[in-house]
């Protein structure tokens, strides 16, 4: 797993992060709406920098910053951007979320998140349990508070989270006057269940547009929703 992964028009190196290159990001960094033209994009919990390098590949953003906290993953996430075709519009910051929104005065246009999480498997009948086991990767709390410091009045912030997390998600979002606008639900195959969902927050309250993908019908069978998404990118779409 620790090979570089190569995409159509970069390639990352992730043998020192935790975080392999998944699915979610694909999706998410595919996904995320660049319409508005973004000047300023942030990704916040950068890992590899995937995220940042598919939104530099898909945007004339101009400003395109990362954030990450663990040392390997940082310097790691350094070497991609500087690596990559889009070196002079990417910045990597060392740096605690927190730290981060005391620093920086600057309010972006898009901000993007994959944030840590615990798999699905772990759920127990103790739902106050679960939910604080589950927000010590990063408390969803302090990811909203900061998402909605740091964005753009007209901005949008795009996540993707466990399915099971959506409502509290969107209910804790609200407590900052962030709204669901979009949300994709994501399918492996036509049988199984939503497994996670992509949401696009803003300021602004609308109607939320809800849409579903599926990945696959069978294995390596891509379905053609998925394969539009992610063809910019994957080799082999």
């Amino acid at each position: 797993m620790n090979k570089p992964f190569a995409f159509k028009q970069f390639t990352v190196e992730q043998d020192k992060c935790a975080m392999k290159i998944g699915t979610d990001s694909v999706l998410l960094g595919a996904w995320a709406s660049v319409e508005a033209n973004p000047f300023s994009v942030l990704d916040i919990g950068a890992g590899t920098g995937v995220l940042a390098l598919m939104l530099a590949q898909r945007s004339n953003a101009e400003l395109i910053d990362a954030l990450e906290i663990d040392d390997d993953a940082y310097e790691q996430c350094v070497s991609n951007f500087e690596n990559s075709p889009w070196g002079d519009r990417l910045f990597c910051y060392h740096a605690s979320l927190v730290e981060f929104v005391e620093e920086i005065e600057d309010k972006y246009d898009l901000i993007i998140s994959n944030p840590p999480f615990y798999s699905d498997a772990y759920k127990t009948d103790n739902t106050q349990r679960d939910l604080a086991r589950f927000e010590d990767a990063m408390p969803f709390g302090h990811l909203l508070e900061s998402a909605a410091h740091l964005l753009d009045e007209t901005g949008i912030f795009c996540v993707i989270i466990p399915y099971s997390e959506t409502d509290n998600f969107i209910a804790l979002a609200r407590e900052f006057q962030l709204y669901p606008n979009k949300i994709l639900q994501i399918k492996g195959t036509p049988e199984t269940e939503i497994k996670r969902s992509l949401i696009q927050f803003s300021f602004n309250e609308t109607e939320v547009d809800t849409k579903e993908l599926i990945i696959e019908t069978a294995r390596h069978q891509y379905t053609e929703d998925y394969i539009a998404l992610t063809k910019d990118f994957y080799l082999k779409m």
